[in-house]
């Protein structure tokens, strides 16, 4: 990643009043295939890490299926590779939830991620 991402992602955390929470380059995301491909818009969830995870799942489109496949597990470090928008999100904590695009931002918290 880049040597700027923790700063962007810092920056992020402080206009949404949320405490910064590192995301570890070689732990793994959840994260569905079609996230590569472009689709949007992108959604994530941040559970607490566990096991070399950093917590986050993150989806493209409107659905979130409940297929065992659907996730695949991927290093944080090649997020960049797959879909740079994402990025600047990783560093929000444990409980939050995004809905983006290029031109749409909804961020919030979700306390049931916390039990899960």
């Amino acid at each position: 990643m880049k040597e700027n991402t923790e700063a962007v992602q810092r920056a992020v955390c402080l206009r949404l009043g949320v405490e910064f929470f590192w995301c570890d380059p070689n732990h793994k995301v959840g994260i569905s295939l079609d996230v590569k491909d472009g689709v949007r818009p992108l959604n994530g969830m941040r559970v607490k890490p566990e096991l070399g995870t950093c917590g986050w799942y993150i989806w493209a489109g409107e659905v979130l299926s409940d297929a065992s496949d659907f996730f695949a597990p991927l290093h944080v470090s090649h997020i960049e590779n797959w879909e740079p928008l994402l990025l600047p999100y990783l560093g929000l904590p444990p409980g939050s939830r995004f809905l983006i695009t290029e031109q749409y931002e909804d961020v919030w918290f979700d306390d049931k991620l916390l039990s899960i």
